[in-house]
C-alpha cells in the first residue's frame, strides 16, 4: 500500500510513519498511538481505533484516556460500607439509616440524637441501621408492671420480663449473645432453663452455665432487617417444699440489615 521492499526470492511491505502494517501484510492502517499519543499511560492500537490502560493502582477515568488513582482498590477497609473514587481522592458512603462518622465508619443512634418519632408512652430502642418504638409498659391484663427499672410483668404464673438487644447481620457463629440469670438464689432449689418459644428455625441454643444462669447461643447467621422474639423460661424446683415456680424472659432481638 505504501512501500514495497524487495528481498532475495521474496518481498515485504512497509508503511509510512504513523501507520502500521495490517494483518494481511499489505494494507496500512493508522497507528493512533504513534501519531497522537492520546493515552496518559499506555496506548494499545486497534484496527480503526485504540485502547488506553493505566498503571497498577490507577483506574481509567470517564474520558477513557486519563488515569486517576484508585484509592478504593488499596484496601477493603478504606470504608466500612462503600468507597467512591474521585480524581485525586476518595470518599466513603453509608447506606440508608446510617450516617458517616469519622470519614470511614457508618453509625447513627436516633434514640440519642432525638431524630426518632416514638411517643411519650413508648421507649426508643436503637439497633444497627435504625430504631424501633416499644411500649414502656408491655404488660397486658391480667399482668401488671411491678418494676420501674425494667419491664417486669407479674400476675398469673409465670412472670414475664421484657428485654431488648441488637445484632449485626450475618454474625459469625456459634456466638454467645445473651445470659439469663436468676435474680434471687435460694437454698435447696434447682433451676432448669429452656427456650419456650421463638426458636422454630433452630437459630438458638440455650447452654446451662450454672444452677442459676444459662447462656443463649446463636447457632445460625441471621439476616436482617428482622425481629426475633424468643421466650426463655427458668423453672425453679423447691426441693424441701416440693413445688416449683417459673418465670419467662421475653427477649426481642433486632437484626440490622448489614454486618456493622
Amino acid at each position: 500500500m505504501h512501500g514495497c521492499v524487495n528481498t532475495q526470492g521474496s518481498y515485504y511491505c512497509e508503511c509510512n510513519i504513523g501507520h502500521k502494517l495490517a494483518s494481511n501484510n499489505h494494507s496500512c492502517v493508522v497507528n493512533e498511538c504513534d501519531v497522537q499519543s492520546p493515552c496518559q499511560h499506555h496506548c494499545y492500537n486497534l484496527i480503526g481505533s485504540f485502547l488506553c490502560q493505566c498503571d497498577q493502582g490507577y483506574e481509567l477515568a470517564q474520558d477513557s484516556i486519563s488515569c486517576q488513582i484508585d484509592e478504593c482498590s488499596f484496601s477493603s477497609y478504606m470504608c466500612q460500607y462503600q468507597c467512591v473514587n474521585s480524581p485525586g481522592s476518595y470518599s466513603c458512603e453509608c447506606p440508608e439509616g446510617y450516617q458517616l462518622q469519622g470519614n470511614r465508619l457508618c453509625q447513627i443512634n436516633e434514640c440519642e440524637t432525638g431524630t426518632h418519632n416514638c411517643q411519650d408512652e413508648e421507649m426508643c430502642w436503637n439497633y444497627y441501621g435504625g430504631f424501633r418504638c416499644y411500649p414502656r409498659n408491655p404488660c397486658e391484663v391480667p399482668y401488671t408492671k411491678t418494676s420501674e427499672s425494667q419491664a417486669e410483668c407479674q400476675g398469673l404464673s409465670p412472670s414475664i420480663v421484657y428485654k431488648y438487644m441488637s445484632l449485626q447481620a450475618d454474625r459469625t457463629v456459634p456466638a454467645d449473645i445473651f445470659q439469663i440469670q436468676a435474680t434471687n438464689i435460694y437454698a435447696n432449689t434447682h433451676s432448669t432453663f429452656r427456650i419456650k418459644a421463638g426458636n422454630e428455625g433452630g437459630e438458638f441454643f440455650l447452654r446451662r452455665s450454672s444452677n442459676a444462669s444459662a447462656m443463649l447461643v446463636l447457632t445460625k447467621p441471621l439476616s436482617g432487617p428482622r425481629e426475633h422474639v424468643v421466650d426463655l423460661e427458668m423453672v425453679t424446683h423447691h426441693l424441701t417444699m416440693n413445688y416449683r415456680s417459673s418465670s419467662v424472659l421475653r427477649l426481642t432481638i433486632i437484626v440490622g440489615p448489614y454486618a456493622f
